[in-house]
């Protein structure tokens, strides 16, 4: 029977690092909706309110591998506590702000705690769960990310709708608190190991200067900044990067994980994540412009349309790592790539003044699809890798998802930009998703040949 008390503490765990992932998606979701409202009470444009929302996220993306490396070298869990209490400070700070500065630099704050969350999540995951229901535990990942992401908008309105928007930073308060006191004390350390490598701060740094300078001259592009200054801060990313990457060969646990993608099983589960997540943001950016330009439905309708991918992925995702307990993931995730790219050519010829429902559920089978995809897929990355290793592997697999939003969402900019016509932008945005799912589905089935007993669980 102890073994049995065990067990379920382990499991109890769980639900401080589902508390913070929720927090940390919604605050991009609740934000997103905000941002009127906070341009009004600051006094600032539009276009100086997004770096609100750019701060954070370029901050998780400069800092997710150096968290990552630490949490491997030191410990998962005190990485993900101190990120709770990093990002439970950050989002008080939020709620106290006078003035926009103020705002942008709690903001900030709070992505230093979400990378440190997200960069070691995988690998607390990884260590809870046993190897055999390990696909439910990233499956309880992805319906916690669908929840938060199809809830926000919603949530963020009931709260403007009878409170200011400072509460919308502090519901984070006693939901950190909670989330801290259950990982300090059920939380798992990392395996005993006997050797244990330095953290390198060098690459650290440079792994901030290139991961910044590249993604924040890509949303500039997205944005219509200053052309040459953006390809000015490209070139030195990207040349920063070549030294950077060299700099990894010689490492025996590098911080970006080199040594991992001499696995090519780990190297197509990357691509086929980069693909995939291209092809999910390219529609999702792109739908909303073809049901309010295009069919002329109102914003209310929009919002309530682009509910039912989410809500079929949080459905589909616990049923496909049920399946792939007894079944290949790898053909799995392929499969529900298909599934996607038959969503998506759905949407591209959906009839003339397609109703509600006809738009609805293709649009569930887009989510279908991706919740077939998303778990298998993680459950590939994850188990192409050493234990020791998570850290690593769980912050290259959020990295790979940023790097594919990221390139999703200029996609989208650069089509709108050279295509005249709305409707024909969202048909050529449709047709580039569906040919980035297709590279997706084919890498995924591709890495299953030859190891299928790795693939077994």
């Amino acid at each position: 029977m102890p073994g049995i008390g065990f067990t379920y503490r382990k499991y109890i765990a769980v639900l401080a690092l589902q508390i913070v992932l929720v927090m940390t998606v919604l605050d991009v979701t609740v934000v997103n909706v905000a941002l009127p409202v906070l341009s009004g009470e600051f006094g600032i444009s539009s276009s100086a309110a997004v770096w609100i929302v750019t701060v954070y996220q370029l901050i998780i993306t400069m800092l997710l591998l150096p968290v990552s490396s630490v949490g491997d070298i030191y410990s998962y869990k005190r990485t993900f506590l101190t990120g709770v209490v990093v990002f439970t400070v950050g989002s008080g700070l939020c709620a106290a702000s006078p003035g926009f500065g103020m705002l942008v630099l709690a903001r900030g704050i709070q992505g230093v705690g979400a990378a440190c969350v997200m960069g070691v999540n995988i690998a607390l995951v990884r260590l809870i769960y046993p190897r055999e229901i390990l696909g439910r535990g990233m499956a309880l990942n992805a319906m916690c990310i669908a929840i938060a992401t199809a809830a926000g908008p919603t949530i963020a309105g009931a709260i403007l709708s009878i409170a200011s928007w400072h509460w919308l930073f502090l519901i984070n308060l006693p939901l950190g608190i909670i989330a801290f006191l259950i990982g300090w004390r059920l939380l798992p350390n990392n395996p005993a190991r006997e050797h244990k490598t330095r953290f390198d701060s060098l690459s650290a740094v440079e792994n901030m200067v290139v991961f910044g300078l590249i993604f924040y001259a890509l949303g500039n592009f997205t944005r219509k900044g200053d052309v040459l200054t953006s390809g000015l801060m490209l070139a030195v990313g990207l040349t920063v990067g070549v030294f950077y990457v060299r700099r990894q060969f010689r490492h025996e646990q590098p911080l970006l994980p080199v040594d991992l993608f001499r696995n090519s099983m780990y190297t197509m589960s990357i691509a086929t994540s980069v693909c995939s997540f291209i092809a999910q943001n390219v529609t999702m950016i792109a739908l909303p412009f073809l049901y309010l330009k295009s069919y002329h439905f109102s914003e209310i309708t929009a919002g309530l349309l682009m509910t039912p991918w989410p809500l079929a992925t949080m459905i589909v995702s616990p049923l496909a790592a049920r399946y792939v307990e007894r079944h290949n993931p790898g053909a799995t995730a392929a499969a529900g790539m298909a599934v996607f790219i038959a969503g998506v050519l759905l949407l591209l010829f959906p009839g003339a003044s397609p109703s509600e429902w006809n738009i609805a559920w293709r649009m569930a089978v887009c989510g279908i699809g991706f919740g077939m995809f998303q778990t298998p897929n993680n459950i590939v990355m994850v188990m192409a890798t050493p234990v020791h290793r998570s850290g690593g592997a769980g912050g290259m697999q959020s990295t790979a998802r940023l790097v594919g939003q990221t390139l999703g969402a200029t996609a989208v900019s650069t089509v709108f930009a050279i295509v005249a016509s709305d409707f024909k932008a969202v048909e050529s945005c449709l047709v580039i998703s569906a040919i980035f799912a297709l590279f997706a589905g084919i890498f995924s089935y591709t890495r299953t040949l030859g190891h299928k007993k790795e693939l077994h669980m």
